[in-house]
């Protein structure tokens, strides 16, 4: 089975996010891929942010019981793709993972933009990093089906 992780600073708002919505999303097309998450500097463990909860209870999805995982270890090894959410993050990876197909999620999309940070914001930063998520996801799904095939 084919791997996608998702990266971003502390695993607990938006890479929690994009892996549940890829979840979601590969549900509906009938796709059978392992989706996680990691962070670059996370705190194993932690939960996802209230107001990312919040965000994706809205949308019908369940991040309470999420808990953050390292993007330091073994996690990312049998990825077949990671997608981080800055360059930053993209640097970290390919620096720590050379051999790894890796990058940001809006330049896989073609947007070329980061991923906004929404820690520390209000609801609504948190409901529109969500879908500036699910957007770049959507426009990549058959680059996605085609890649983790």
């Amino acid at each position: 089975m084919s791997k996608i992780v998702f990266v971003c600073t502390g695993n607990t708002c938006r890479s929690p996010m994009a892996e549940i919505i890829a979840k979601d999303l590969f549900k509906k097309a009938g796709l059978d891929i392992k989706v996680c998450s990691a962070g670059v500097s996370a705190f194993s463990g932690q939960a996802a942010s209230k107001n990312a909860v919040q965000a994706m209870f809205e949308n019908g999805l369940d991040l309470s019981s999420h808990a953050a995982k390292s993007a330091a270890n073994e996690l990312l090894f049998d990825a077949k793709l990671i997608l981080t959410m800055t360059r930053g993050h993209l640097a970290f990876v390919l620096e720590s993972y050379p051999n790894v197909k890796a990058y940001t999620l809006g330049d896989y999309a073609k947007s070329g933009k980061d991923v906004s940070d929404p820690f520390g914001g209000d609801i609504e930063v948190y409901r529109k990093c969500g879908e500036q998520i699910k957007t770049l996801l959507e426009s990549c799904m058959d680059k996605l089906k085609e890649d983790l095939s």
